[in-house]
């Protein structure tokens, strides 16, 4: 994905959400009707490709009035990060109640309270405002661990055997095979001391999500169509 073009679809999204109230409101009642979406991956299993075309078919699930499905992947959160001051202009949005409930979360996750503008704190506090407002695929940053108090959030690991995952990362970056396959050694080892450090969690465990799916056995049409139906059917108006 074109990080230029990805950064300024995420950014148009936050920016409907930070619309004057009753605009805001209208958003926030949608978002407590429709999901969010975390996917944690093994990397070269095509995540980003399956949760851009997640987002399409969730999209066409949705409502007319619901916001656009948007895909938050790390590189995207990480620039996001880095030109505003999210957490704060986010919180407005949202009842004290649940702003309240929300840094309660943050202090169980962690333990303690982080150093102020530390980019896990920072981070951590923008995936659960996005989950609260729904409509959005939050892809790594441990966003799995951080949203799974939150109702209505569902959680996706891909995994894939490791030559499939090669290949991917082969052509996907353009790299070679040895290349990529330090590349992926060294993204899957990153991500687990991420979680581990931060979290206190494996990041294999599968107690952790709804839904495991091998991209080595299906393809990311299959993947994300298996990802939607499940998302559709687990949603508050499907237990209704």
């Amino acid at each position: 994905m074109n990080v230029g073009i990805g950064l300024d679809h995420c950014l148009s999204f936050i920016n409907l959400q930070l619309q004057p109230a009753d605009r805001a409101v209208l958003f926030a009642e949608s978002a407590a009707r429709g999901h969010a979406v975390t996917i944690s991956r093994q990397a070269g299993c095509g995540a980003l490709e399956v949760a851009e075309k997640l987002a399409k078919l969730l999209q066409a699930y949705s409502p007319k009035a619901a916001p656009p499905w948007t895909v938050f992947d790390r590189n995207l959160m990480d620039k996001v990060l880095e030109d505003h001051h999210l957490p704060a202009r986010l919180a407005k949005f949202l009842p004290e109640d649940r702003a309240s409930h929300l840094q309660d979360i943050l202090d169980d996750l962690f333990g303690f309270r982080p150093a102020s503008g530390t980019v896990v704190q920072q981070a951590s506090e923008t995936i659960l405002h996005l989950a609260e407002m729904g409509h959005v695929i939050l892809i790594g940053r441990g966003a799995t661990v951080i949203t799974a108090k939150l109702p209505d959030v569902f959680h996706v690991r891909l995994v894939a055997p490791l030559e499939k995952r090669i290949e991917h990362a082969h052509e996907f970056y353009n790299m070679s095979k040895k290349a990529a396959r330090d590349f992926i050694q060294r993204e899957d080892t990153g991500r687990q001391r991420y979680l581990s450090k931060y979290f206190n969690t494996r990041i294999d465990d599968p107690l952790l999500y709804h839904l495991i799916i091998n991209t080595g056995l299906v393809s990311y049409d299959e993947a994300a169509r298996m990802i939607a139906e499940a998302v559709v059917n687990n949603s508050p108006a499907a237990r209704r």
